[in-house]
């Protein structure tokens, strides 16, 4: 079985997954919209199902499939860390962006 991390690294799972994320949708809805087969589309809907990602609910015949948002909670969680990581990069590219135009602005003649 599949983990999350590896389900989310397929790009065509993740725009099954922000399809998802609209609303709930049919097999059929998901082929059009993705311009896959109904096998390849079954296939990625078996993984993101087996991750923990997607439910299906049946309604007399048809399948929906939804977004399960817990497990993706449990990613944002762990990408916290890495994302203070890059707020502390980009606060000290502002910061020397503004040191620079500071120097810059004192080195014009007026």
């Amino acid at each position: 079985m599949m983990t999350v991390f590896e389900a989310l690294a397929e790009p065509m799972r993740r725009r099954i997954l922000d399809l998802l994320r609209e609303r709930p949708r049919l097999v059929g809805e998901l082929v059009d919209a993705l311009g896959i087969s109904q096998p390849g589309v079954s296939k990625h809907l078996r993984v993101l199902r087996e991750a923990g990602l997607v439910r299906v609910r049946q309604d007399a015949q048809r399948r929906w499939y939804e977004l399960r948002p817990e497990p993706l909670a449990e990613v944002n969680h762990w990408l916290e860390a890495y994302r203070d990581l890059l707020e502390e990069k980009f606060t000290r590219l502002d910061g020397l962006l503004r040191e620079l135009q500071e120097k810059e602005n004192k080195d014009e003649p007026e």
